[in-house]
């Protein structure tokens, strides 16, 4: 437990920063999910919904949620899927 005044505060800080985090975190995995489900069932809105994924992801790198190599790797495989199911 901390115990100076500036301690606790900055503990107060930390559980906010990773509820806000944990949060983002999990949008963002039910996205790329329902991307790729859409993706595999062919569906339509399979491109808007990558689109609106790929932009998730950008705002999570950006606030430092993923680095930028995780980034750069979801949405790569993503757009590759997508291509890919296109194609066929």
């Amino acid at each position: 437990m901390p115990n100076t005044k500036s301690a606790k505060k900055e503990l107060r800080k930390s559980v906010k920063r990773q509820i806000r985090n944990k949060r983002i975190e999990n949008n963002l995995k039910n996205l790329i999910k329902k991307s790729r489900k859409a993706i595999e069932a062919k569906d339509g809105s399979a491109n808007d919904l990558v689109a609106q994924t790929v932009k998730a992801i950008d705002k999570a790198a950006q606030k430092g949620i993923i680095k930028k190599n995780t980034r750069d790797r979801k949405k790569s495989r993503l757009q590759l899927k997508l291509n890919q199911a296109q194609k066929k």
